[in-house]
C-alpha cells in the first residue's frame, strides 16, 4: 500500500477540520463509506430501505432534512458504475448555521487511502474516525535518555517529539574515604545502579511494547553508561532488538529529546523530521548571505519567484490557514485577488467594483486554500513543495518568523 504524500495528507487534514466543524441541530447529518469492493447496486438498495425506514422520523423538521439527504446520496450515485480504486465517501445533511436555520451541505470524498468497511450512520455530527486512521502517523521511533542520574523516554511521532516518562535516580556519586568503607560503598552503588537501570529498562519496555507500530529505538545520554545499559541487556528482547543505534547528548531530561533527534537526523536521512530540519538549515543559511542569496519569503516575493519559474524548493508552514480569494465584478468582469486568513473569511465584506462607474459589489468567483493555490502555482514550474510542521524549532521560526511562506531560489534574482 503507497504512503500518503505530504500534499494528500495536509488536504485530508484540512478536510477533516472543515467537517469537524459541521454540526446538525439533530441527528441530521449522514455519513456514508463505500468500500471499493462494493457493488454500487447494493449501495442504492440499502439507501432505499434506510429512506422508507426514515419516514417514520416523529419530527417533521428533521425526517425532511435526512429524506432530503438520503436523496441527494441517491442522485449522486448514479454517476458512478463502480467505486473508485480507493472507495467512495458521501458527507451529506443539514448543518446548522446559527438561531434556528440550517444549509444542506454535501460532500463526496475519494480518500487517498483504501477503505475496509461498509458504514452508514446518520447523526448530529459527520462519523470521521475512518478518515482520521489513515492520518495516524507511520513513523513512530522510540527515544531513551539515560544516565546514573536521570532517565527520559519519548516517542518520536513523524516530526512531533512527545515525552512519555521522566525519572530520577538515588545512585550516590563518588565516595572519598579509602580502605574498606570505600569499597563497601562502591559495592552498594553497584546494586543501586543497577536496581536503577532494572527499574529504567522495565518502564522503557513497558512504554515501547505498547506501541504496535514501532519502527525502532534510539538512545541516548553522556558518556558511556547508555552502552553498558544496552550491552548488560535491560530492556526487554523485543525492544532490545529494535534499538537502531546510541547517540552522545549533553542532556538526560526533556531537552536530551530534541538533541537526541537532532544528533539521528544526521545519520538517518530518511526521516521527516531530518528532511525538515535539513531543507530549513539550508534555507536559513542562505538567508544570511549578504550577497547571492538565494532565500525568499513572504508571500509576495515567493509569489513573484514562483511566476517566474525561479523557485526551487517552496517551503509552507502545515499551520498556515489562508484563503486566496478570487474576486469578479458581474457588471463589467473586473478581477482581483486578494489573500486572507480562515477567521476573516468567514465574515469577508465584498468590496465595490472600482472600475465601475457606478459602484457595484463584486462577487466571490473562486476560494481556494492558499498551500493548495501556491503548491499548484509550484507544481507547474517543476518546483518542489516541502510542507513543514511547527513541531521542530526550525518549523515553528517559518511559521513565527516568516508568517509560514519562504522558498530556496535556483537562482538569484531581484525582486
Amino acid at each position: 500500500m503507497a504512503e500518503m504524500t505530504q500534499r494528500q495528507k495536509y488536504d485530508l487534514k484540512r478536510k477533516i477540520e472543515e467537517l469537524k466543524n459541521c454540526k446538525g441541530k439533530h441527528t441530521e447529518l449522514i455519513s456514508l463509506y463505500i468500500p471499493p469492493n462494493k457493488q454500487i447496486s447494493d449501495v442504492t438498495a440499502y439507501l432505499r430501505n434506510e429512506y422508507s425506514q426514515s419516514q417514520n422520523i416523529k419530527s417533521k423538521t428533521t425526517r425532511k432534512n435526512v429524506l432530503a439527504a438520503i436523496e441527494s446520496i441517491m442522485s449522486r450515485l448514479k454517476y458512478f458504475k463502480q467505486p473508485p480504486e480507493n472507495g467512495l465517501i458521501f458527507f451529506v445533511g443539514h448543518k446548522s448555521i446559527g438561531s434556528d436555520q440550517t444549509e444542506m451541505v454535501a460532500y463526496v470524498i475519494e480518500p487517498p487511502m483504501p477503505i475496509s468497511t461498509f458504514l452508514y450512520r446518520c447523526d448530529s455530527s459527520f462519523y470521521l474516525e475512518p478518515l482520521e486512521e489513515m492520518l495516524t502517523e507511520k513513523e513512530i521511533y522510540g527515544l531513551l535518555l539515560i544516565d546514573r542520574r536521570e532517565c527520559t523516554i519519548g516517542i518520536l511521532r513523524g516530526d512531533r517529539i512527545e515525552l512519555q516518562h521522566y525519572m530520577t535516580s538515588r545512585v550516590p556519586g563518588k565516595h572519598g574515604r579509602g580502605g574498606q568503607s570505600q569499597r563497601r560503598f562502591e559495592r552498594l552503588t553497584e546494586i543501586a545502579a543497577h536496581e536503577w537501570f532494572v527499574k529504567c529498562g522495565e518502564k522503557a519496555s513497558e512504554i515501547f511494547l505498547s506501541e504496535d507500530k514501532l519502527k525502532g529505538i534510539l538512545v541516548g545520554g553522556p558518556g558511556p553508561t547508555k552502552q553498558y545499559f544496552v550491552d548488560e541487556k535491560y530492556l526487554h528482547y523485543e525492544i532490545q532488538n529494535k534499538i537502531i543505534d546510541l547517540f552522545d547528548t549533553g542532556y538526560t531530561d526533556e531537552n536530551g529529546l530534541r538533541e537526541l533527534v537532532s544528533a539521528a537526523s544526521k545519520t538517518m536521512s530518511h526521516l521527516r523530521i531530518s528532511r525538515e530540519k535539513n531543507v530549513m538549515k539550508r534555507f536559513l543559511k542562505e538567508i544570511t548571505k549578504n550577497q547571492e542569496s538565494l532565500a525568499v519569503y513572504g508571500e509576495q516575493q515567493v509569489r513573484k519567484a514562483l511566476e517566474m519559474g525561479a523557485m526551487d524548493i517552496l517551503l509552507l508552514s502545515e499551520d498556515l490557514r489562508k484563503y486566496r480569494i478570487t474576486l469578479i465584478c458581474p457588471s463589467c468582469g473586473y478581477k482581483k485577488e486578494v489573500t486572507v486568513d480562515e477567521e476573516a473569511s468567514k465574515n469577508f465584506e465584498l468590496p465595490k467594483c472600482p472600475n465601475c462607474e457606478t459602484p457595484t459589489q463584486m462577487e466571490i468567483e473562486k476560494k481556494i486554500d492558499l498551500v493548495d493555490e501556491l503548491s499548484d502555482l509550484a507544481e507547474k514550474t517543476g518546483c518542489n513543495v516541502e510542507l513543514i510542521s511547527k513541531y521542530s524549532e526550525e518549523g515553528d521560526s517559518l511559521y513565527r518568523a516568516f508568517n509560514g511562506i519562504a522558498g530556496i531560489l535556483r537562482y538569484p534574482i531581484d525582486i
